[in-house]
Parts: C-alpha cells; sequence; structure tokens
C-alpha cells in the first residue's frame, strides 16, 4: 500500500493539539465513504478510500515491505499510544529490523536515545537527560510504553525534531532570513501547494483571533481579514515557513535514518497533523526521494469516522472514544512554550484556553521570578509549576518591555491543563 504522494505542501501540526484539530477542519478534502455500520465497532482497520475493513494480517504484510511507515496520534489521548505501541510490536514481528523515529526529540538528544535503546539507562535516568519536560511536556507514561518496546528490541531511537528556538526564529523572521549556517543542516523545504496554504490560512486566521490587542505582530482589522488578503500577507508567508521547516526536519531524519538503514523498516510516530492527507512529512519525504510512505491513523468510532475524508490516510484504526479512555491527569501546566533568556525564562507562546493566557501573559514576556524564586533556565521554571498542586495561585515577576508586572497563575482544582 503506498501513499497517494502527488498531493503537494504539507499539513499542519504546532506544538500543541489545537492547531491540528483547526487544521483538519478547514482543509477542503474529498467527502467521506464510510457509513455508519463500519465505524461502529472498536478494533478494526478501516480503508477511508473504499470503506472496506482490512485484514490486520494482510495490513502489516504490506506495510512490513514499504520504506517509512507513519505513525500518528493525538498528544494526549491514552487510546493513540496505546494503539502506536500496538503497532510497534505488530510491525516488528513482520520486521524484526525496525528503526523508529520519535518526533518528541529534537536532534540533540540523540546520544540519550542511544544510550536508551541499547538499555544502558534507567526510566527515570532517561527522560531526565533527554530534557522531557522541556522538550516535550506531554505525560511520559503516554510514551513510555513505545520507549519500553524498542529498548528491549534493542531498536534504534532517531531523534526526529529539531530545537524549537529555530522553529520560532523561523517565524518570526522567515526561512530565507535565516542563515544556511544557523538552521542545524536543514535543506529548503518543497513549497505547499494551494490546498495546503488555503487550509492553512484558515488556522492563520483563527490564530490572529485568540491573539491579544496588545500583541504587536498583528492588528484587529489583520485577525478579520479574509483569506485571499492572509494568503498574501508578510505574516502568514513567515508562519507557514515555520511549519515547513518542522516538517522538512523530520522528513530529513527519516528519510537519513532509511539511507543508513537500507533494509529496515523505519517507523515514524509523530502528531497526526503533520501526516494527515499526505500534506506535511510525507510530501517532504517525497520531495526527498522517499515515496513508498504509508500514512496511518487511530480514529474514534461513532461521528469522527463517519464524517472521516476518503483521503486522510491509506488505512485507520478505530478506538474507543475518547470520554471512554480519559487520559490520566497531567502535572499542572502553565501553557506556555519557552526559551532560557538573559534574566530569566522568556514566554515563546501562550497557548489558548491556558493557565498563563488567564493570566494575561503575553509572548515576549520574560519570567524573572516565580514563587520568589529567581530562575536562570526553563528547568527552573518547570519544577516550581510541577510542585503546585490544584487550587493554588503562584505569583511571578514578568518584565515585559521596560515595564516590570506582578502577574498571579491561577491554577484549577482539577489540572488537566494545557502543556
Amino acid at each position: 500500500m503506498q501513499l497517494k504522494t502527488n498531493v503537494a505542501g504539507q499539513s499542519l501540526v504546532l506544538i500543541f493539539a489545537l492547531f491540528a484539530a483547526l487544521w483538519s477542519a478547514s482543509a477542503v478534502q474529498a467527502a467521506s465513504v464510510l457509513d455508519p455500520d463500519a465505524c461502529k465497532l472498536a478494533g478494526r482497520w478501516l480503508d477511508p478510500n473504499t470503506g472496506k475493513a482490512l485484514k490486520p494480517r494482510n495490513l502489516l504484510s504490506r506495510l512490513s515491505k514499504q520504506s517509512v511507515v507513519l505513525l500518528g496520534e493525538s498528544h494526549t489521548v491514552k487510546e493513540h499510544h496505546l494503539w502506536q505501541a500496538q503497532m510497534l510490536s505488530g510491525l516488528h514481528a513482520y520486521k524484526p529490523n525496525l528503526v523508529i523515529g520519535f518526533e518528541m526529540f529534537p536532534r540533540s538528544a540523540q546520544p540519550v536515545l542511544d544510550q536508551w535503546s541499547k538499555g544502558l539507562l534507567s526510566e527515570s535516568q532517561f527522560l531526565k537527560k533527554s530534557g522531557w519536560d522541556k522538550v516535550w511536556g506531554y505525560g511520559s507514561s503516554f510514551y513510555m510504553p513505545l520507549f519500553n518496546i524498542a529498548r528491549q528490541n534493542r531498536l534504534p531511537i532517531v531523534a526526529l525534531n529539531v530545537e524549537r528556538k529555530l522553529v520560532s526564529r523561523v517565524g518570526k523572521e522567515g526561512w530565507k532570513a535565516v542563515p544556511v549556517s544557523e538552521r542545524e543542516g536543514l535543506s529548503d523545504p518543497a513549497q505547499a501547494s494551494n490546498a495546503y496554504r488555503l487550509g492553512l490560512a484558515n488556522v492563520y486566521r483563527q490564530k490572529l483571533k485568540h491573539r491579544r490587542p496588545t500583541d504587536q505582530q498583528s492588528s484587529g482589522s489583520e485577525s478579520e481579514a479574509n483569506l485571499a488578503t492572509i494568503i498574501e500577507s508578510e505574516g502568514f508567508g513567515r508562519f507557514v515557513d515555520a511549519q515547513l521547516t518542522w516538517d522538512r526536519a523530520m522528513a530529513e531524519a527519516l528519510a537519513e535514518a532509511k539511507k543508513n538503514n537500507p533494509d529496515a523498516l523505519v517507523v515514524g510516530v509523530l502528531g497526526r497533523g503533520h501526516i494527515e492527507y499526505g500534506y506535511g512529512v510525507p510530501h517532504q519525504l517525497a520531495d526527498l526521494g522517499v515515496k513508498d510512505v504509508s500514512v496511518l491513523l487511530p480514529v474514534e468510532v461513532g461521528g469522527v469516522c463517519e464524517n472521516l475524508e476518503s483521503n486522510i490516510a491509506d488505512a485507520v484504526f478505530l478506538v474507543g472514544k475518547e470520554e471512554e479512555t480519559k487520559s490520566p491527569q497531567q502535572k499542572p501546566r502553565l501553557g506556555v512554550m519557552i526559551e532560557k533568556a538573559k534574566n530569566g525564562v522568556r514566554v515563546l507562546k501562550v497557548l489558548d484556553g491556558s493557565v498563563a493566557q488567564t493570566a494575561k501573559m503575553a509572548a515576549g514576556d520574560i519570567i524573572v521570578k516565580a514563587a520568589g524564586l529567581a530562575l536562570q533556565d526553563s528547568g527552573d521554571l518547570i519544577k516550581i509549576i510541577q510542585q503546585q498542586t490544584p487550587g493554588t495561585w503562584l505569583p511571578m515577576r514578568i518584565q515585559r518591555g521596560d515595564q516590570n508586572l506582578q502577574l498571579i497563575a491561577k491554577f484549577p482544582m482539577l489540572t488537566e491543563t494545557s502543556p
């Protein structure tokens, strides 16, 4: 089974699942061919292009002959990660020579991944040395079953991502403005198709609507602009560049893994927004000469399945409804993307609906102190936040331009907040 790689462009995934959902909702795709009866039972495979059920054994056999298999996910849905673990085990049975790539890690974590897959680290050592809370932040319990499968079978693990600061810089300055020597070795991404850009423009418009009036990167009139105007804007161009950077980075890492292991099956574990409809990583892989790629997705039974577009993936696996398999409670989260700054921790992005947004934090803020303690790096802030208990308030000293502000982060009683 081969992915239809004639569709150009990439699909969007920002760090947060919100944008993946917006992308899926905004993309203009082929109508669903799945009937309600086919979508009722969890635990079965469906071909969204024909609506027919697939036999697991036949499917796994075909997948084992591909160059790359991509397993999508929504980062905080437990069922998706259980399915991914099942897929790794199933694929390994058909193709023992397996290499697994993870979106969750930047290239700088590769030495730690090598140690882990060789059985040289404990779980706590692995999470600490890889900087899990800094580089990803979603609950490690979601992913440890996958990591343990790799370690138990001594399978190589590949870091697919780049540092967040590179993507952030591209989003601010544009791809061409970043010197070649500072692109972490990435080549120029393949250009986005018109269909991809249109879907991405819908996401960008939603993003603008949720920005604060104080955000100097946008104005009220820009957030209300029509799609044609948005697509022609410089801000949107930089936004697209940032997404292309992310997808190109992961595609190059997967292609390199295949080049270094020509007889292996390379499996990528990454957010579904990076692979849906053949946009994103699959398109970048095709541009790099890797064309025998399969896209697989977990899909919720019922209405979600019934409204599935026919060209969203090569095959989908039906899982139970999310409310039936609630994810474990996460540690308290402020809801920001951060990096180390000279005098504290700089806020790169504030997630909509987060504790940070309620506290009126904004991109560009520098958090100097939290709970009265000076911050030396992002790890200091993460440690303080994770010590908070539900219902507590966290005072923070903020530097915003020439202003010194005191903000209060109020953590809800139930802390299933965003990362």
